[in-house]
């Protein structure tokens, strides 16, 4: 069974408070006509804090799009590195052990995608196979783990390397008034983070099976507005609401495995905002605790896109895993609206027997 082994992570210096941001917001749209809902918003996302690549000043100074791409590639060469290095040092692999990477990233774009740049910069084989990943959001962490896990069940024995480097505060845009687009400048943060698909079993989480959900006809929902300046974020008011159209899609992939997503043993969910892990404990049946790496992502580091399950996964290594078998999902959301779901058991050392899933698709078989 694939593993995916202990994340690791790294956040930029620059640090802005909950209440920097409210202060900016104040300052900066005083005349704004909505001005008390966009603050009252930022306060309800419940991030205490946020980590950027620059200092809030030049964050809030618009170089134009060239410029911010050119600082996105800068920051992204010098961060990877060592997250790289410590994700592979985690799964006990060296460079040259790695036959694939997926890169995830939805904040800065190149051709070739940075994929290259790894392979001849941190000693991967000329031969490793290359799968850059640009479009889908938030959701690309879950999308990643999934791809890795397929590239893995394909070429049996395989290791696959996964990164996330996302720098959303690139994407403020000064000029943008919409309620929606205010609102992320109080919710997005900086992050790259890392971790290995071991094609055998090792310590973390075996993965079992995964799936793929979209929500029809709300494409438009979460988006970028491609302009001269830039990424322009769009947020539809009605995103929170749709975990009550996802969570039966988490049951679905959870079912066809014989599990019951309402009893599982650990929760690793993409942290969009703090309704919408309100909601899915709610509709899930899932008591809100299960949900808590999730929140502590989100009010440490706010929302770091794809990746905040890799982030999250990391805060569940950190309290000592999970015990040997336990059955846990991860799910990361985002555009389309797309669901990407993982389910798999834990490991707690690969020279243990594990608690196996049951591959029946019989409902019968749920507990």
């Amino acid at each position: 069974m694939p593993t995916l082994c202990r994340p690791a992570i790294a956040v930029p210096e620059h640090v802005v408070t909950l209440d920097d941001t409210l202060r900016l917001a104040r300052s900066l749209h005083a005349s704004h006509g909505q001005l008390p809902l966009v603050l009252r918003l930022i306060r309800n996302t419940q991030v205490a804090e946020r980590h950027l690549v620059q200092p809030v000043e030049q964050t809030l100074r618009h170089p134009g799009f060239e410029a911010r791409n050119a600082i996105y590639v800068r920051e992204a060469k010098a961060r990877i590195p060592d997250v790289v290095e410590r994700a592979l040092t985690h799964a006990k692999l060296r460079p040259d052990r790695i036959d694939a990477i997926v890169f995830v990233s939805c904040t800065g774009f190149t051709m070739p995608s940075l994929i290259p740049w790894m392979i001849n910069e941190l000693g991967f084989r000329s031969d490793t196979r290359q799968l850059p990943i640009a479009q889908m959001g938030c959701a690309a962490g879950g999308a990643a783990i999934n791809r890795a896990h397929d590239f893995c069940l394909a070429y049996p024995g395989s290791h696959v390397l996964i990164v996330a480097c996302e720098f959303c505060s690139l994407c403020y845009q000064p000029t943008d008034l919409d309620v929606g687009n205010l609102l992320s400048n109080g919710l997005f943060g900086d992050a790259v983070a890392a971790a290995v698909v071991r094609g055998d079993r090792a310590e973390g989480f075996g993965l079992a099976g995964n799936g793929s959900r979209l929500v029809r006809d709300t494409e438009d929902w979460i988006s970028y507005a491609v302009k001269s300046t830039g990424f322009h974020f769009r947020l539809d008011r009605r995103v929170p609401g749709t975990m009550e159209q996802l969570a039966p899609e988490l049951r679905s992939v959870a079912a066809d495995f014989g599990w019951n997503a309402s009893t599982l043993d650990f929760y690793i969910i993409h942290a969009g905002g703090p309704r919408i892990l309100d909601d899915l404990s709610h509709h899930l049946g899932v008591a809100p605790a299960m949900f808590r790496h999730s929140r502590a992502t989100l009010g440490e580091y706010g929302n770091i896109a794809s990746a905040v399950v890799l982030d999250a996964l990391r805060r569940l290594f950190e309290e000592g895993g999970s015990f040997h078998g336990a059955r846990g999902l991860i799910a990361g959301f985002g555009p389309g609206i797309t669901a990407e779901i993982t389910v798999g058991t834990w490991s707690r050392h690969p020279a243990h027997p594990t608690r196996e899933p049951d591959l029946s698709t019989s409902k019968e078989a749920i507990t």
